[in-house]
């Protein structure tokens, strides 16, 4: 059945992950165009001073701290929109988190937590938004990667969920739009490696300070890809020149997918000490940056810009 999907300015979306990086810019572009929007993290200061700037430019904002890996946390997200706006017509699902090291390096408990966030972040998200999207129609959007088909060493967890998340996305989506054929869009978004607080905000096992390998995409290209499928129905949407080429290579050429893949495991280190290995596996992550922060003279100018510009700002309940 053919699936209506409203104009951004009249829609009501969620958006997990919200605090930074392709979550933080799918929400100043959804607001800009007038979406009312229900942001969502564990990084509650952050996620007040975002709200903050977007209201206080005439826009609708309202947050909820919470981790998607814990179901009531992100029921509770649902329940905020709907006391808020009445509905909800977008869920995205963009909260996820890395772990730079060797598959046999890295700890279960480790593994463990990044897929209680990547991947079962994104089915408690699913399976708590679709009722309210069934309801009136609206557009399903879950953020994968590249590496929901390829691979990077180095990074093995990570491509292990994403995979995951495909395999559930598509399953949903057969599940959904064509045994069930409710009005619902239910669609699968792989960037290719993207300039955003990633890296630092990784697990790092690495006795190097972790990157992702250039080139990268701006985090606004994944954005307008994101806000184009909540207003027109998309399967799944590769972000950038390397996804096609990555993941049309593991389908076609998986062993010279293979010998590429194994060519990036030296390019995702800087030449410096980790800055800090424990990332935001399981903290909150303050930094509220779209932008990635590179080697040593762009940290050195985020701490100029934070002395300069910083001030205290507290959560709301």
């Amino acid at each position: 059945m053919a699936i209506d999907l409203k104009p951004l300015d009249q829609q009501v979306i969620v958006i997990t992950g919200a605090s930074s990086g392709i979550g933080l810019a799918t929400a100043e572009s959804a607001a800009k165009q007038g979406a009312k929007l229900v942001l969502a993290s564990r990084s509650g200061q952050t996620l007040d001073a975002i709200c903050q700037r977007i209201n206080n430019a005439g826009g609708q904002a309202i947050y909820v701290v919470a981790d998607v890996g814990d179901r009531e946390q992100l029921e509770r997200i649902a329940g905020v929109a709907l006391q808020k706006f009445g509905r909800i017509d977008t869920w995205i699902n963009d909260a996820g988190v890395s772990i730079y090291g060797r598959l046999d390096e890295v700890s279960e408990e480790d593994s463990r937590r990044l897929f209680d966030t990547n991947f079962w972040g994104v089915v408690n998200g699913s399976l708590i938004a679709l009722p309210h999207l069934k309801r009136q129609g609206g557009a399903l959007i879950n953020v994968g990667s590249e590496v929901s088909d390829a691979v990077v060493p180095l990074q093995g967890m990570y491509s292990a969920s994403k995979h995951a998340v495909k395999g559930f996305t598509d399953a949903l989506r057969v599940e959904i739009e064509e045994l069930d054929e409710a009005p619902v869009s239910i669609t699968l978004i792989q960037p290719t490696a993207v300039d955003t607080p990633y890296p630092q905000h990784a697990r790092n096992y690495m006795n190097e300070e972790p990157k992702l390998p250039t080139p990268q995409i701006d985090p606004q290209k994944v954005a307008d890809a994101i806000l184009k499928a909540a207003v027109k129905p998309e399967r799944d949407v590769k972000v950038g020149a390397g996804a096609v080429l990555n993941t049309t290579m593991s389908k076609m050429a998986p062993g010279l997918g293979d010998k590429m893949s194994a060519m990036q495991a030296d390019r995702q280190q800087y030449q410096e000490p980790p800055r800090d290995p424990e990332g935001t596996l399981y903290k909150a992550g303050e930094s509220g940056r779209i932008h990635g922060s590179g080697g040593v003279e762009d940290k050195e100018l985020k701490k100029a810009q934070e002395g300069s510009h910083a001030r205290p700002v507290h959560a709301t309940k």
